[in-house]
């Protein structure tokens, strides 16, 4: 079965990370699959996304507005941005910390994430928010946000991976220096459903 995701955030929030995770999961399982990344201000707190498609008969790794599957947002603004993408019966998952977008920083606007929850929740059948910096405060590092992210959306349903063969992954893709702290943010997956 076809399947498009949508990853969203702002640099430095290990979305480019987590796509690769993905693919290289679906790769592990026989899985069809195509990504692509827009990161041109990532590390200056811009807008980053990854577009993801998997399943049989794909030519390109974009798609319509309308058709995703799934957005994971690890930043709300960043997902609102991003909901024309979601089908009808699509999912979100996002992260309720707020980072200041680039362009509100430099107008002098004020930003909101409790704002961009709120719309959120009122306009997405199938939502998952989580604290994720909470979480990652818990954990110990600041760095495991996109894992946090990745263990909420397999224990969610809407990846057809369990966390031990996202974890497997981890091992063959990651630095073996950080697996053992990338493996406790998956595990917080198991608490948050």
């Amino acid at each position: 079965m076809n399947k498009n995701i949508l990853l969203c955030g702002v640099g430095g929030q290990g979305i480019v990370l987590t796509s690769k995770l993905i693919a290289a999961a679906s790769m592990a399982k026989n899985i069809p699959v195509m990504s692509a990344e827009t990161i041109g201000m990532a590390q200056k707190g811009g807008s980053v996304f990854s577009f993801l498609k998997t399943g049989e008969n794909l030519y390109c790794p974009m798609f319509s507005e309308g058709t995703a599957d799934l957005i994971i947002g690890f930043e709300p603004a960043e997902a609102v941005r991003m909901l024309p993408y979601l089908k009808a019966d699509g999912t979100v998952i996002v992260n309720s910390h707020p980072i200041m977008p680039v362009t509100a920083a430099l107008n002098g606007g004020a930003y909101n994430g409790g704002e961009m929850i709120a719309y959120l929740k009122a306009n997405v059948k199938n939502i998952f928010v989580l604290d994720g910096d909470e979480i990652c405060r818990k954990i110990g590092s600041p760095k495991v946000l996109n894992m946090v992210m990745l263990g909420a959306a397999v224990k969610s349903g809407c990846l057809p991976f369990t966390l031990d063969e996202i974890k497997e992954t981890v091992q063959k893709t990651v630095n073996p220096k950080f697996y053992e702290l990338n493996c406790k943010a998956l595990d917080e997956a198991e608490k948050l459903f």
